[in-house]
């Protein structure tokens, strides 16, 4: 019986120190992933308006390497998504398929290949609040697959 209240205690101190790691998950950084299928793990993206900045980090789960299999996320006004990825085919892997200086691009993380991560932190106050904006891998013919939703709460 004492055995059993120790381990009773101790799985109750565990599920204690576990929460507060749940329960205070920062709202303004934002995980996405994609794979060696040409897809997203996520169609939806959202965080508080209240974030002072707003972090994306983009983890490749393939393998592949980026010259055969490169993502990136690139954040845009959904109105400009097709002109963006178009745009980015043109501009090569050197600039990680975004067009330089391409004013239709609000943030963007660079290309990565099978288990690398990249990050971008851009302001909220780059958005409107209300306004439609979606992402997008504009490696070339990703975007067909690899797009979503982003919204400010």
């Amino acid at each position: 019986m004492h055995h059993l209240r120790n381990h009773l205690a101790a799985a109750a101190l565990l599920v204690a120190c576990a929460l507060p790691l749940t329960a205070h998950a920062d709202p303004c950084k934002l995980d996405i992933s994609g794979n060696d299928q040409m897809q997203y793990d996520k169609q939806a993206l959202a965080a508080p308006a209240s974030c002072k900045q707003i972090t994306v980090t983009l983890h490749h789960s393939g393998t592949l390497p980026k010259e055969a299999m490169g993502h990136n996320w690139v954040l845009v006004n959904a109105a400009d998504l097709a002109a963006v990825a178009q745009a980015g085919m043109g501009a090569g892997i050197a600039n990680d398929y975004v067009a330089p200086a391409d004013k239709r691009v609000l943030a963007h993380t660079r290309t990565v290949g099978g288990g690398e991560s990249a990050s971008v932190s851009f302001s909220p106050a780059l958005l409107k609040a209300g306004g439609t904006y979606e992402y997008l891998c504009t490696f070339p013919g990703h975007n067909a697959l690899m797009h979503g939703t982003f919204k400010l709460n």
